[in-house]
């Protein structure tokens, strides 16, 4: 039997509970935020604490830490400000140029100018879309839960979504993930890709129970 070491979250401090989040939460999908400030300024940052909620409404969620005298960082006071933002889906070519998204720039800079990202405005909301993403999703401020004195998670709905075309069959809404080339976020500074797939198909009751038989019979 595999010994497992128990961690008591009332005994760890911020960084020691950090660390172990995103040491076991993994692989983490990967938000590459643009956001514009009411006065134009368009930005863009990439967050691993990410993922999509529901589909009845369409939700995604996204883990903000602003700084710690509680001013907001520029992704979260534009979406405060505008109510819109656009989550890109990074793939591994994408990486680099996140990577220079994630530096802390002041509010002045684009980051997507200096990563030398190409975009275009976007069609259902003010932010700006990065066209070598291979997905973006447009979406509108739902809900902010404010979680702790720097931290809120931004509830998004999404109210439109491009996808590369040579990704995607428009027929079935297929989307090829091997196309899609999606990174994923390990723990530290460690990334994951998403080329080794494989399938497990989802059994039945009456499907599991005909195994369970099979494998009965072949024991005897």
């Amino acid at each position: 039997m595999t010994d497992h070491t128990h961690f008591d979250f009332a005994k760890l401090n911020e960084r020691e509970r950090y660390k172990v989040l995103i040491g076991t939460v993994i692989p983490r999908p990967i938000a590459l935020v643009t956001t514009v400030s009411k006065e134009g300024q368009p930005n863009a940052g990439p967050f691993s604490f990410f993922n999509v909620l529901t589909h009845d409404p369409a939700i995604v969620a996204i883990g903000v830490e602003n700084y710690a005298d509680m001013r907001f960082k520029d992704t979260a006071r534009n979406i405060r400000e505008t109510g819109e933002f656009t989550v890109h889906i990074c793939d591994n070519a994408l990486v680099d140029q996140m990577e220079i998204c994630a530096i802390k720039f002041g509010p002045e800079v684009d980051e997507m100018e200096e990563a030398s990202l190409a975009t275009v405005p976007g069609k259902l909301v003010c932010s700006p879309r990065i066209m070598a993403a291979p997905a973006a999703l447009e979406c509108r401020r739902h809900t902010t839960l404010q979680v702790g004195p720097a931290r809120e998670i931004i509830l998004g709905e999404v109210v439109g979504v491009f996808v590369r075309s040579d990704a995607v069959n428009t027929s079935n809404l297929h989307i090829d993930q091997q196309m899609m080339d999606a990174v994923g976020r390990m723990g530290g500074h460690t990334y994951a890709r998403t080329r080794d797939q494989f399938d497990i198909k989802t059994l039945t009751p009456q499907e599991w129970k005909n195994q369970r038989a099979g494998a009965t019979l072949a024991a005897e």
